[in-house]
């Protein structure tokens, strides 16, 4: 079998990256590539690295997610390496995915979320992601610094400036539409998750449905018996205001009967 060319692995897998959705099935992807070719795993870490502080602000949340896929499945498989390396740089992706200028303040939840489900996953430890929280709340400012329309229809909102930095390179409409839409795909998906019957669970209803015989004459004469079981115990159990109460009301009918 040939070895794969580096430079060839990392171009493709640097276009999964650039070309992450709102999907799941794309960033799993893009994990499967990265463990596919896992003899590259430095190599391919950097790319990450790379990707992150190179392209927008919603691609970089893209990766975001991605690199919570990616971690959950090499853990999974025991690549330990791609955990150990984003466990050393977690800090750096974090400053790259919302910075501290606030251009990234949009990220700053998408952060939080990816750092609890790893902390969740036993990924990052729950110091860790504590540590950074105390960084996320200086940068969680108001998250439309990056959305928001320019005031009375000028653009001085452009020139806010947050820890002396300008925020010039605010979100263009473009960008604003699209992390709208992909925000939108991904609240959908997190719903339907939320209907789906795991898999195990499905799978021990349906074994339970196949050993279970069809209803027949000998159920039929079992129900009828249950049934009739049922109502001597109840009978049994009435009290005796309950038996009086039924006397007088079936002597009535009686009588209202002879009387016709």
């Amino acid at each position: 079998m040939a070895t794969a060319d580096p430079f060839e692995v990392r171009m493709r897998f640097s276009s999964q990256l650039q070309h992450l959705n709102a999907s799941t099935t794309s960033a799993q992807k893009a994990a499967q590539f990265a463990l596919k070719y896992k003899d590259m795993d430095e190599d391919l870490h950097s790319c990450i690295l790379e990707q992150l502080e190179k392209t927008s602000m919603n691609t970089r949340a893209n990766i975001m997610y991605f690199l919570e896929h990616l971690l959950e499945m090499a853990s999974k498989e025991r690549q330990n390496d791609y955990v150990r390396m984003m466990q050393r740089d977690i800090l750096r992706v974090v400053d790259a995915v919302c910075p501290e200028d606030g251009s990234g303040a949009a990220n700053v939840k998408v952060v939080r979320k990816v750092l609890q489900g790893l902390m969740t996953k036993s990924i990052l430890l729950e110091q860790t992601v504590i540590e950074i929280e105390g960084c996320l709340k200086e940068r969680d400012i108001s998250a439309d610094l990056g959305f928001s329309s320019p005031i009375n229809g000028d653009d001085t909102s452009r020139s806010r400036t947050i820890n002396g930095n300008s925020t010039a390179n605010r979100l263009d409409k473009r960008q604003i539409e699209q992390r709208i839409e992909e925000d939108r795909e991904r609240h959908k998906r997190m719903r339907e998750s939320m209907w789906v019957v795991p898999a195990s669970l499905e799978g021990e209803a349906m074994k339970i449905l196949d050993e279970t015989s069809d209803y027949g004459e000998d159920d039929e004469t079992f129900s009828r018996e249950e049934r009739d079981e049922f109502l001597r115990e109840v009978e049994a159990n009435k009290c005796d205001h309950i038996r009086s109460k039924e006397a007088e009301a079936a002597a009535a009918r009686g009588n209202g009967a002879s009387s016709h």
